[in-house]
């Protein structure tokens, strides 16, 4: 099984990224979270892998860390989620964000990924609820106790900023990709979070 992948990087898509190790080019598919991590072609780089096998092809799947892996391989275990689902939820938060959502209860903040309805997201929360790591709900309990200084952006705002970028004509995956640039260890305002996505889209013009 390949459990990780060296190379240098030659390219990065909407989903995808190409790694070249010894003379092949690999196609590594990938959450938006660890492509927005990758830095400019041409230099090095080392992902987490999976490889996934199926019926009708096989396909590497890659993360900045072994946490996010672990995580995309719990969510491909649960019915109903796929490759596709598990990069999206990804892209729009990392493996310790997830987990806290999960013991929170916070199905809001699942539903911001694309494909992730209300019955996928409270399916998610039920399967996964009794297998968190012990990190995942000393975090919990931490934001739930207040202990944390600035907390995180909750998945209604996420889900509010979601919906005004599609309304500004932005796609579902360009609103996903800026506002996973967001700062993650403090609360944003919903303004405030779409002002952050447009400069992102300003930047990248």
């Amino acid at each position: 099984m390949i459990t990780s992948i060296h190379g240098i990087l030659e390219a990065t898509g909407v989903d995808s990224a190409i790694i070249r190790v010894g003379g092949f080019g690999i196609r590594v598919f990938a959450p938006a979270t660890t492509l927005n991590r990758l830095s400019e072609t041409g230099v090095e780089v080392s992902l987490a892998t999976h490889f996934h096998m199926r019926e009708d092809g096989i396909s590497l799947y890659g993360f900045s860390n072994e946490a996010d892996r672990d995580c995309f391989e719990q969510l491909i275990g649960i019915t109903g989620v796929g490759p596709r689902v598990a990069l999206a939820i990804l892209s729009v938060m990392d493996a310790t964000t997830f987990y806290q959502a999960i013991a929170n209860d916070d199905q809001q903040k699942l539903g911001i990924a694309k494909g992730v309805g209300k019955k996928l997201a409270a399916h998610i929360v039920l399967e996964l609820k009794g297998k968190l790591p012990p990190m995942a709900l000393l975090g919990a309990q931490a934001g739930a106790n207040g202990a944390t200084a600035a907390g995180t952006t909750n998945g209604a705002v996420y889900a509010e900023a979601m919906e005004a970028l599609q309304g500004l004509g932005y796609s579902g995956a360009e609103a996903q990709a800026a506002l996973t640039k967001a700062p993650q260890d403090r609360v944003m305002a919903l303004e405030e979070l779409i002002t952050f996505a447009l400069r992102s889209f300003a930047r990248q013009s």
